[in-house]
């Protein structure tokens, strides 16, 4: 669909959308202007939104039937579960140490729609979402978010995370679905001083599906955002995550991995900010490409002048398991602090020779011990994450996309 399309979309919908008409208005206005992303703008230079021009899609229809992946079942803890974007209570399991609000999309001050495009059209068009809240000093344990798919509809669910000074919370995100959909989230995260956030992401769209979600963070003095994505579903796939450092000693870790097979096109592309003194930002992103998939990883650490003391670091590595497989890596740093510690790397290359010689030596048959070079290169992205219902859900994930590109 086309930037016009999503307008009139939004024309003959705006009077049973709910919220802050006047957002929705200037989000459209935006859109009006300057249309969808496209490739002469140097952030999307290697992501084309064409597989979006080229669909036409559907208005959701509510209360479609639809069971739990045999995942989600599995995570004992309290979850929310969207079905094309809209919350279905009759699927979910809400948190009794979180305060949950839905049905009015949470379009906080973090999120800038007059300067990201889709944000934009999440604001125009967004008509439910999860509000969670945490009380100062407060562990609210584990919460689930679940996002089924389905066939020929596009939804844009607009959420928003507050953790007050002190508290704590793992949130695992699960994107799921069947057919061809598109589904632009936008997550505004509030972490508070001394507050910590863990932030586990499963991307496991549709094959056929296309993913653009973009996240906001926002991390007072000692708070941590502590991310992990893992990226193995749609065929189109952007993550875009904004993270900010607005008080001393606050850490944001934005950590990924992107597995692609076949025609697959993935891009996380990262900002984050350190706006005070003695930040620390971490990065690491695998990729691992087979058959003629693309990955992309963008990512930029911006130092301002007051944020001394800075501890940036940036790592993007790729694996390439076939000779039509690529990916474009653009790290950067924009320091204006004179007293900093920053890095950034990229490597790109085969499975090791020598290595995969010695297993097969050793009667490790071919697949087996491409396997286990694989999950080795891995291993120092999904090794670091504590939370062991989560780490073993990423790990099950990793195991079941090997099966289905075992080449």
């Amino acid at each position: 669909m086309s930037a016009s399309a999503f307008l009139s979309r939004f024309d003959a919908a705006r009077a049973v959308l709910p919220g802050d008409a006047s957002l929705r208005e200037a989000a459209a206005g935006v859109l009006r202007a300057r249309g969808l992303p496209g490739p002469r703008e140097e952030a999307w230079r290697y992501t084309r939104l064409r597989p979006l021009s080229e669909a036409d899609y559907a208005m959701p229809v509510p209360g479609r039937e639809v069971s739990l992946p045999a995942s989600v079942a599995a995570l004992d803890a309290p979850r929310l579960v969207f079905v094309d974007g809209t919350y279905r209570a009759d699927l979910s399991v809400p948190p009794s140490k979180a305060v949950l609000r839905t049905g009015v999309p949470a379009m906080g001050p973090l999120a800038r729609p007059e300067s990201e495009r889709l944000v934009a059209l999440n604001t125009m068009l967004a008509a439910d979402g999860a509000e969670l809240s945490v009380a100062a000093g407060v562990d609210a344990g584990t919460v689930v978010l679940v996002s089924l798919g389905g066939e020929g509809v596009a939804f844009h669910p607009r959420h928003a995370v507050h953790l007050a000074r002190g508290a704590k919370l793992t949130l695992i995100e699960i994107c799921a679905g069947e057919g061809r959909y598109l589904h632009n989230p936008v997550t505004s995260i509030t972490v508070e001083a001394g507050a910590i956030l863990t932030h586990l992401r499963l991307q496991d769209e549709g094959i056929e599906a296309i993913h653009l979600s973009t996240i906001y963070a926002d991390v007072a003095e000692g708070g941590t955002y502590d991310s992990f994505a893992l990226t193995i579903g749609a065929r189109l796939a952007r993550m875009e995550v904004h993270a900010r450092l607005g008080g001393t000693a606050a850490m944001a870790h934005l950590n990924a991995a992107q597995l692609l097979g076949g025609v697959q096109h993935a891009d996380f592309t990262t900002v984050v900010t350190h706006d005070a003194p003695a930040t620390q930002s971490r990065q690491t992103v695998k990729n691992v490409l087979t058959g003629r998939s693309h990955g992309v990883f963008q990512g930029k650490i911006e130092v301002s002048r007051i944020a001394q003391k800075t501890d940036g670091y940036q790592m993007n590595q790729a694996l390439l398991l076939s000779p039509d497989a690529e990916i474009n890596c653009k790290p950067q740093l924009e320091i204006y602090a004179d007293d900093v510690k920053c890095s950034h790397g990229a490597t790109v290359g085969a499975l090791d020779a020598d290595q995969y010689f010695y297993l097969r030596s050793r009667g490790v048959p071919a697949a087996e011990a491409r396997a286990i070079l694989v999950r080795a290169f891995l291993a120092e992205a999904l090794d670091p994450i504590a939370h062991e219902a989560g780490r073993a859900l990423l790990e099950n994930a990793v195991a079941g996309w090997w099966e289905r590109h075992p080449a």
